[in-house]
């Protein structure tokens, strides 16, 4: 029976023999030997020497192990660490942002969960260690430990690793493929706001002077218009504006990179590069923000000093016209409970230890930014150990103080609910989901439908046409009941 071929990239037992003796016919000089199958399919002899027995086979393993690497794909084994195959995947995805392909943002957030919360786990582990269950371990750990989302990114960016590393011949299959991410959450359904809600939203944000200031007014109209994410709104340049046309370009976006500040790329895909037809109403309000003076590569929504604006600023500014700061009412009672935390030796850290609760809860009660419910008020006053009198006060103070306001009922809206809410009108006008996701810049229409159009609005069309349809059935069917008054 035919001996069994060695593996590509291996070798079999390592043997030596002295080369060299010196003058007293000791051997000083030794040369280990070893068969090793190339990537050709052949068997050739290779040696490596040294002054004892011990430092030749260690210097012939050394020869070995770099021809192994260097004859084979150039990429991972099977004895690497997932670091190293980490390694190798930033390198790709920067070569991609680099060129254009993937968005600086992507890199950054894949880098922040690579440092923060998968090598700490796994970043020793060879892949050949990389099993599904294992991997299955610790995708779970982060979903407990750290919530959904970050799960799902981490699950993405282990399975691009595993993938190059099946690529390469690491590994024969990628062992994050079967492992599937299980929330006990309902997913959210889409919403938008509503023809009053939109009214409500244009009343907050124009009476608060700090709303003013962010330009948020111009702002959410441009972005209800056009459907445009927040940072492809911040990168219109006049440039992209045709006044005449009424149209604008939609190709770039403004992004925070670490290292390079704000920074103007290129939309993240093919469908996202769009030129959108502007309602009239938006063509006068830019007629009314354009000077003649203007440079042309001036972004049409500038910062105080003319430059871009960093969505994150944007964003924090939405917040506050949802959050801001409240009543006197609510005010006073903030000053009340800091008070009382103070009195009982709290820091806010130690408030938040206690209770379970977010440091930012503590932080927007105490300054009367939110609104406190009388079962959060008994929470604290427990904790705090107020007396009857006192905790009779807070708690009159906590009702008055609970009046809910507009801003209240506008917490939910966030800058990406305008463009869910231009997906909705278009829908509701009765355009077609390929339309709507051409507006959006989308290239799948399931995107469309399922995460940015609104549900669960009642429709009087459907009862309408359901009633002209199944009435004739209905009256043949119809049964008088039988009975008194009948």
């Amino acid at each position: 029976m035919a001996k069994k071929p060695l593996p590509l990239g291996t070798w079999g037992d390592i043997w030596t023999m002295p080369v060299h003796h010196d003058s007293r016919g000791r051997p000083d000089k030794f040369e280990a030997r070893a068969n090793y199958r190339d990537f050709d399919g052949r068997t050739r002899l290779v040696a490596g020497r040294g002054r004892t027995k011990t430092e030749a086979a260690n210097q012939l393993r050394t020869i070995l192990k770099d021809r192994a690497k260097r004859a084979g794909s150039g990429g991972l084994q099977a004895t690497d660490r997932f670091s190293v195959g980490a390694d190798l995947f930033m390198a790709n995805l920067k070569a991609l942002v680099d060129e254009g392909v993937r968005a600086p943002g992507t890199y950054d957030t894949y880098k922040y969960h690579l440092d923060k919360n998968i090598l700490p786990r796994i970043g020793a582990l060879r892949f050949v260690e990389a099993t599904t269950p294992r991997m299955n371990m610790t995708i779970v750990s982060i979903k407990d430990e750290i919530g959904v989302a970050s799960a799902k990114t981490c699950k993405s960016i282990i399975s691009g690793i595993m993938a190059i590393a099946v690529r390469d011949g690491a590994l024969s299959l990628n062992p994050v493929r079967e492992i599937a991410i299980v929330s006990k959450s309902r997913r959210t359904p889409p919403r938008a706001l509503s023809k009053e809600e939109r009214e409500q939203w244009f009343e907050l944000v124009n009476q608060d002077e700090r709303a003013i200031r962010a330009d948020l007014v111009d702002i959410s109209k441009f972005m209800l218009a056009t459907g445009e994410r927040i940072g492809e709104t911040l990168a219109v340049l006049w440039a992209d504006v045709s006044l005449d046309a009424g149209e604008v370009d939609c190709t770039h976006q403004i992004q925070r990179v670490a290292g390079k500040g704000l920074v103007r790329t290129r939309v993240k895909s093919e469908a996202g590069e769009r030129r959108l037809l502007l309602p009239d109403w938006t063509v006068d309000m830019l007629r009314d923000r354009w000077n003649a003076g203007m440079p042309s590569d001036s972004p049409v929504f500038p910062d105080s000093t003319g430059g871009f604006r960093d969505p994150h600023n944007v964003r924090k500014s939405l917040r506050d016209v949802r959050t801001p700061v409240g009543s006197e009412r609510r005010r006073e009672l903030g000053r009340v409970l800091r008070y009382h935390r103070r009195q009982a030796g709290f820091t806010q850290q130690d408030v938040v230890n206690k209770l379970g609760w977010k440091k930012t809860r503590i932080t927007l009660i105490e300054t009367g930014r939110v609104r406190l419910d009388e079962q959060e008020a008994g929470v604290l006053a427990d904790a705090y150990q107020l007396p009857r009198r006192e905790r009779a006060a807070l708690m009159e103070l906590t009702e008055l103080a609970g009046i809910r306001s507009l801003a209240d009922e506008l917490a939910w809206v966030t800058s990406h609910k305008f463009r869910k809410t231009t997906a909705t009108i278009l829908d509701e006008a009765g355009h077609s989901a390929r339309q709507v996701a051409d507006q959006l810049g989308h290239s799948r229409t399931s995107t469309t439908l399922d995460d940015y159009i609104g549900r669960k609005v009642r429709n009087p069309a459907a009862a309408e046409a359901l009633d002209a349809a199944l009435r004739p059935i209905h009256e043949d069917d119809r049964q008088v009941p039988e009975g008194p008054g009948h």
